[in-house]
């Protein structure tokens, strides 16, 4: 992030796009340009069909990405994983060890756009979390439950209770890197 600091003053002169939603294919020729001309760096959301499952995956969708670029802009897209049922607790290592990914995306599967290969229950990516937590990655959540007869404004609330307080925070106590990506109640704060 580019920042000027004079008197009482602060200046972001580019700041970055803590969520990107770039896609894929043609759509690249209009977002990257559009976002990199007004953000340093961008994370960029994973959830493209198929998804972007692994560090050789998103190093790919970056250099895509990169091909879009206009000349002489300096803009960084920072890459996450989609969270998946069969996510293997060694591609964390290779996200901590990548120059470029620094998450990993946990979509409930069909909560949302391209979510379907989601995660369908927290307990099959115990050993992925144990990983997240070893390799001080970051976690982020696209946290709401998928039943139709939960109000949408107590989706978020619902999906704390049920999937992550009780059954993942005995497992997870040091894995301060939790990101609640969406906050349409006060409850994800």
């Amino acid at each position: 992030m580019k920042v000027i600091i004079a008197l009482n003053t602060i200046t972001l002169l580019q700041p970055d796009d803590w969520h990107a939603h770039l896609r894929d294919g043609l759509a690249l020729k209009r977002t990257v340009p559009d976002l990199a001309k007004q953000f340093a760096r961008a994370i960029c959301m994973p959830n493209l069909v198929p998804p972007v499952k692994t560090v050789d995956e998103a190093n790919a969708y970056r250099d895509r990405i990169m091909a879009h670029v206009p000349e002489g802009v300096d803009f960084d897209p920072r890459m996450v994983l989609y969270f998946t049922d069969h996510t293997s607790p060694d591609e964390v290592r290779k996200i901590k060890e990548s120059q470029f990914v620094n998450a990993i995306k946990l979509y409930p599967a069909g909560a949302t756009t391209n979510s379907d290969n989601g995660v369908s229950d927290i307990r099959k990516v115990y050993a992925v979390i144990e990983q997240l937590e070893e390799h001080q990655v970051p976690l982020l959540l696209h946290g709401e439950v998928t039943h139709q007869h939960v109000d949408i404004f107590d989706r978020e609330k619902r999906f704390l209770d049920e999937n992550i307080l009780p059954p993942v925070k005995p497992r997870i106590l040091c894995l301060n890197k939790i990101v609640m990506l969406l906050r349409r109640s006060h409850h994800n704060i």
